[in-house]
């Protein structure tokens, strides 16, 4: 199988499990909740959770936070990057049997950066306390599934998403003891 035949096979698949996705958001309380957890994803649900982390670990951690700031800071600059790089359209600009069930805070849909977001800011706050990956975990897999159920992302948006947003966390959390020693 040639590399364009293989390309070809993923996009399929891509769309199929888009479609499959975005079905779900026929059922109006399905996409009312979803619609819900894309806008708390939208950084109400993380400035709860920083707040609940500071006042759980107490002033001294505060510093520590900036390590949050700093995550978002890095992933928002890639992934408008390389939205602007790649230019793909969402799903519901493609195809007309995909419904947008919300309106999209940007024009690209590569990649996710409600993902990105939402895993970034769980690994480094469940990095500073575990205990409130009991909240978050749950809460960042339905801002993932929201994505594709509202029509705004296909799965490589995700999936992209989450591994960048891993890969700025472990940046982060890496590099946290020359942080402290800086600040």
């Amino acid at each position: 199988m040639n590399l364009k035949n293989t390309k070809i096979k993923i996009l399929d698949l891509d769309l199929k499990g888009c479609l499959y996705l975005n079905n779900l958001s026929q059922s109006q309380g399905v996409s009312l909740f979803f619609k819900v957890i894309s806008r708390l994803g939208d950084g109400a649900f993380w400035y709860v959770m920083l707040l609940l982390v500071w006042m759980q670990k107490g002033l001294g951690y505060g510093l520590q936070l900036i390590y949050v700031i700093l995550g978002g800071t890095l992933g928002t600059g890639t992934y408008k990057f390389l939205k602007h790089k790649t230019v793909r359209p969402r799903p519901y600009q493609v195809h007309q049997v995909i419904v947008m069930g919300e309106r999209p805070l940007d024009h690209f849909s590569f990649p996710s950066g409600h993902t990105l977001h939402a895993v970034m800011a769980t690994t480094v706050l469940g990095y500073i306390q575990p205990i409130m990956l009991f909240l978050m975990l749950p809460f960042t897999v339905l801002v993932a599934l929201s994505r594709m159920v509202l029509g705004l992302h296909y799965p490589s948006d995700v999936i992209v998403g989450a591994l960048i947003g891993a890969t700025v966390a472990a940046l982060v959390i890496a590099g946290a003891p020359l942080l402290n020693i800086i600040l």
